[in-house]
């Protein structure tokens, strides 16, 4: 499975991912508890399983949660997995590219991404959008794993009382790990992103006061997007040589019935 291409998004683009949000066939409820509801769809022709979680944050305005999800400067302070992220330059006011590096669980090994991010205001919803791009000054860094994001979205709805957060994802993390076990965590490890998501929605208006109240780019690019644009002849597709790194004993680590999350929730 090869990375998308780096381009401006279309309408068409935004509405697949709209559509993969709020339609339901082909999803299978995996989990639920309160207002997390965690659903999967198996993907032709991928033996990775796309991803869907739905929750209502009854407490969070959806323009906050949509802040929450654009401000890099704040996500390093709430996801303790993040190692780096760079801004590499916009498309276009809508379309950025950057890279990010990621820990994990060990003995995973750490995986790093190049990703264009799109995104999407309407009178009705708000949607960010990403896939994996390359780079040529970005190549996988040293002891990370370059994964692959084929498709990933926020759809985040205002509700009469807080906001509705919808959540896809279907990636390929390569290095060696077993099919069963990556299907397997996505599934436990979804719902605890979902609550660090609400959790770090609840503290950003008070960070966000002491921390350049105003600087809104993703909001009022015209005005404060201050990257310089990517050239596009730099984000050629590209298959790279990288170490093929046995993780298959991550099996023996508790993905467990001990975990938090009740996994006993979780329905075969």
């Amino acid at each position: 499975m090869r990375v998308n291409v780096a381009r401006v998004w279309e309408d068409s683009d935004y509405e697949k991912v709209r559509n993969l949000c709020e339609d339901n066939d082909g999803w299978v409820e995996v989990y639920k508890k309160k207002d997390i509801t965690i659903c999967t769809q198996n993907i032709e022709n991928s033996s990775y399983q796309m991803i869907k979680a739905i929750a209502l944050f009854p407490d969070v305005s959806a323009v906050v949660a949509y802040d929450v999800l654009h401000d890099s400067a704040y996500r390093a302070k709430w996801d303790k997995y993040m190692i780096k992220q760079e801004n590499i330059g916009i498309i276009n006011p809508n379309n950025d590219v950057c890279y990010y590096s990621l820990n994990s669980v060990a003995p995973i090994r750490p995986r790093d991404f190049v990703m264009q991010r799109s995104w999407l205001e309407t009178d009705k919803d708000r949607l960010i959008c990403s896939h994996s791009v390359c780079h040529e000054d970005y190549p996988p860094a040293k002891g990370c794993i370059r994964a692959t994001v084929l498709l990933s979205g926020y759809l985040i709805k205002e509700k009469e009382q807080g906001c509705e957060v919808i959540y896809i994802s279907h990636s390929d993390p390569k290095g060696k790990l077993p099919t069963w076990l990556v299907n397997r965590v996505t599934k436990v490890v979804a719902p605890k992103v979902i609550k660090k998501l609400h959790k770090a929605c609840l503290g950003y208006p008070e960070w966000k006061e002491k921390h350049h109240p105003t600087w809104k780019p993703w909001s009022v690019p015209e005005q404060q997007m201050d990257l310089a644009r990517v050239d596009l002849i730099k984000c050629q597709p590209k298959d790279y040589d990288q170490e093929i790194i046995d993780e298959s004993n991550i099996s023996a680590m508790s993905v467990s019935t001990k975990d938090d999350e009740d996994e006993d929730s979780l329905k075969n």
